[in-house]
């Protein structure tokens, strides 16, 4: 059975830990998705819009993980704004347990925040929410 492939969104400069921890569950032997892709650290301009569209356009799910600051992560807004343009499901994963963690300006009011266990990870990557 083919994996579900996952673009990963974060903000680069609070919680790139964060990305590397998700990067290691896609490498659990027991793992559902692979990861296709994940933010580009480059000046938001028409060329990382471009590549960005191109890049969550070939994937199946968009993982956006929250941190303290993803709010003010202007890169984080605009991957979760093509994503909704494009049709690509996404999900918003709690990246700390210990502090409030909040939404990116693009994601919508109804979305949840959901908490980063192995167990949920599984099943948003399969579609439940």
């Amino acid at each position: 059975m083919a994996k579900t492939k996952v673009f990963i969104s974060f903000d680069y400069d609070h919680d790139e830990r964060l990305k590397d921890f998700l990067v290691g569950q896609s490498k659990n032997p027991d793992s559902p998705f692979e990861l296709a892709d994940w933010s580009i650290k480059e000046a938001i301009d028409v060329r990382w819009k471009d590549k960005a569209r191109s890049r969550i356009r070939s994937v199946d799910v968009v993982a956006v993980i929250c941190g303290q600051h993803t709010d003010s992560a202007t890169g984080v807004s605009a991957e979760v704004k093509i994503a909704q343009e494009e049709g690509v499901p996404y999900f918003l994963l709690k990246g700390y347990s210990d502090v409030t963690c909040v939404k990116p300006l693009a994601a919508s009011s109804t979305d949840s925040i959901y908490k980063w266990t192995w167990d949920n990870l599984k099943t948003l990557i399969g579609g439940g929410r």
